[in-house]
């Protein structure tokens, strides 16, 4: 067996910003496992037609919706995740691209005075912005629904970086999932072994870090202990995870920290 190749950019400037982003694992009790709501991204896109879970990058809107942050205080906020300042951002950004990407608005749809879906065509098609949205309507975004589970980076040879955390949170019983028709082509609930199973088999495309979440859900049979493994992550402490890309008899493989390959790991 060859010795692995770490792949790396040169000079250590090129290395690409890794973006802040907030993705949600939207959750509901099945007869079986608990089921996800999953969602397939346009084929053009820089996910290439890949199953995922809605989410995406903090924007600048969601550092003015903080005041609107109810279930979660900023101090709490930049604790759970590691941060010294704008933990909420991440929080804001992940009701917001839920609602954008799903029609799922973590908040108290009977306080809004607007169609929602109206609203979120709005949102997606940048006529309204978020924090207008928020304020218009007074919302108490119900940020202590977000369960913080899981922070992924994506690994420095690749150009566009993203340094995401991952929220687990129910479905609201008096709401529906929906995919928008913006960067999405499609949508379902399905639970996680079913999800890998399709992946495996080729049926849905699925990257890294997805595989990854629905592996470590897949380990939680029912609904209330999944729901009791996501809201005592924080406790337990989150590890940020930053995979490598390796060269290995002539492929590519992703490692992660403590597996052989990765950097400062002994064979």
């Amino acid at each position: 067996m060859s010795k692995p190749v770490i792949r790396s950019l040169s000079p250590l400037t090129d290395i690409p910003f890794a973006r802040p982003s907030s993705t949600v694992v939207l959750v509901r009790p099945a007869d079986a496992e608990p089921e996800l709501f999953m969602v397939r991204r346009h084929a053009k896109s820089s996910f290439g037609a890949a199953h995922a879970f809605p989410g995406g990058v903090v924007d600048p809107e969601d550092k003015a919706v903080h005041d609107y942050c109810t279930g979660v205080a900023a101090k709490t906020a930049d604790a759970n995740l590691g941060v010294k300042a704008d933990g909420l951002d991440y929080y804001s950004a992940a009701i917001r691209e839920l609602f954008e990407e799903s029609g799922v608005l973590l908040a108290d749809p009977g306080a809004v005075t607007e169609d929602l879906d109206a609203a979120r065509d709005a949102l997606n098609d940048r006529s309204d912005n978020w924090a207008d949205f928020v304020r218009r309507n007074k919302l108490a975004l119900q940020c202590d629904q977000l369960h913080y589970f899981s922070h992924w980076i994506t690994p420095t040879p690749l150009r566009k970086r993203y340094s995401t955390r991952f929220f687990l949170a129910v479905m609201p019983g008096e709401q529906v999932a929906s995919h928008c028709g913006w960067e999405l082509t499609d949508s379902c609930w399905i639970n996680a072994s079913d999800a890998l199973a399709a992946g495996r088999a080729g049926d849905i495309k699925l990257h890294f870090p997805t595989i990854k979440t629905l592996e470590s859900i897949a380990r939680h049979k029912t609904f209330d202990d999944l729901l009791d493994w996501a809201s005592s992550c924080v406790e337990w402490g989150v590890t940020s995870i930053l995979a490598k890309i390796i060269e290995r008899d002539g492929r590519e493989e992703i490692v992660l920290p403590g597996e052989i390959g990765y950097p400062g790991t002994e064979a």
